[in-house]
């Protein structure tokens, strides 16, 4: 006499659950990384085959608007008479006071020489930044 019994277990597993969750995740990544934005100007950098490794704390862009030169620490515009006090507040309670620089290829040297001056006269690390070639 063969006793059988009423049920039986199951033993497979189902992936359908585990690809939706895939699924949503993929589309939430690719949304979200949409609507980040660099913290930049939008500049024509000079070409350069060397890149220095370097973590600046802050960065510096001046960019030319028909023939008018606007200076910002980081996206904030900045007036050049302010520059200096506002870079030194920002530095104060850092250790390694270092700022990028970037400047667009239509700014005359002039106007970069004045932001290294500033660097030089409070002894902050000054990086240059340029594109890859």
């Amino acid at each position: 006499m063969a006793i059988k019994r009423g049920s039986k277990v199951e033993t497979s597993f189902s992936m359908s659950s585990m690809s939706d969750m895939v699924f949503l995740l993929l589309i939430f990544f690719l949304v979200t990384s949409t609507l980040v934005s660099p913290n930049a100007l939008k500049l024509l950098l000079p070409k350069s085959n060397s890149q220095v490794p370097g973590k600046p704390v802050t960065s510096v862009s001046i960019a030319d608007k028909n023939g008018t030169y606007f200076f910002y620490i980081e996206t904030e515009p900045v007036a050049f008479e302010n520059l200096q006090s506002v870079l030194q507040q920002k530095l104060m309670n850092e250790e390694e006071k270092s700022i990028a620089l970037h400047v667009d290829k239509s700014v005359p040297m002039e106007q970069v020489v004045k932001v290294m001056n500033i660097a030089k006269d409070n002894n902050y690390k000054l990086i240059l930044a340029t594109s890859p070639e």
